[in-house]
């Protein structure tokens, strides 16, 4: 008897445990070498944030961000990492993991963001046009591979969200899922950049669907945004851009309301 209820308890606290650590992650978007920011993914809509990426990563660091999620703009355009040593300083730079989206198409490309110090390598385009690609990469990499999937009307996007594929997202994330994706970064494409808050009822599709975990990235605008993505299962963490870049909430801000107590 006090086995079981050993065993109760401790699924209890690992509820509390999982909602405590959910992870709030700056987004850090490089073009020309330059820290900027666009809306719904028009490179023809962009601000500039910084012209040094390293030590803006080292600010949300110091904030207390336990990871950084970084995007390769350019990369993501042309098809291959284009900054990749700016990037290999910012992993040098700061005490926690980074996460690198951006031209990540071949293993080489993989191989060579992993040996400049990043923890984990996204891929989307790739994986959409060649799925068997994508499990090879999933087989040899394990979990340092994340699937990128971005979505604009439910349909999955690529090419650096300047196409949009044929392809529901719901039926990528299973079908991925089944090919050994041990992790998805979910976009709404929508709302990317326009601080209207998440796509809870596109994001729950995704991770309801699945049954590995969603990080949540686009149209965080508060602190309050966290707690509806909280109450989505499978959600483990939310990547926020321009909210921290425009001051409409802060790193800390978000991390205190991401270990409330329910």
């Amino acid at each position: 008897m006090l086995y079981f209820v050993s065993c109760i308890l401790l699924r209890v606290l690992c509820v509390f445990v999982v909602k405590d650590i959910m992870e709030i992650i700056p987004a850090i978007d490089i073009r020309g070498g330059q820290c900027v920011r666009l809306l719904q993914g028009d490179y023809e809509h962009e601000t500039v944030y910084g012209a040094d990426p390293v030590a803006m990563a080292q600010r949300w660091v110091n904030d207390g961000a336990p990871r950084l999620h970084v995007v390769d703009l350019d990369g993501a355009r042309e098809g291959a990492p284009a900054n990749l040593e700016i990037i290999g300083r910012i992993a040098q730079s700061v005490p926690v993991p980074v996460q690198l989206g951006g031209g990540l198409r071949s293993a080489q490309a993989i191989e060579r963001a992993l040996e400049a110090g990043v923890q984990r390598c996204i891929i989307g385009t790739q994986a959409v046009q060649r799925p068997e690609w994508a499990q090879q990469m999933f087989a040899q990499f394990g979990d340092a591979i994340i699937l990128g999937l971005d979505a604009r009307d439910g349909f999955v996007a690529t090419a650096g969200w300047q196409d949009t594929s044929q392809v529901p997202a719901v039926t990528f994330a299973q079908t991925m899922q089944g090919m050994g994706c041990h992790r998805i970064i979910f976009t709404d494409i929508a709302r990317d950049g326009t601080l209207s808050g998440p796509n809870a009822t596109a994001l729950r599709a995704i991770a309801e669907a699945v049954e590995i975990p969603v990080i949540a990235s686009g149209g965080v605008h508060k602190a309050t945004d966290i707690r509806i993505l909280r109450n989505i299962p499978n959600v483990e963490g939310a990547i926020v851009g321009k909210a921290l870049y425009e001051g409409t909430t802060t790193v800390q801000e978000l991390i205190d309301i991401s270990r409330e107590r329910e």
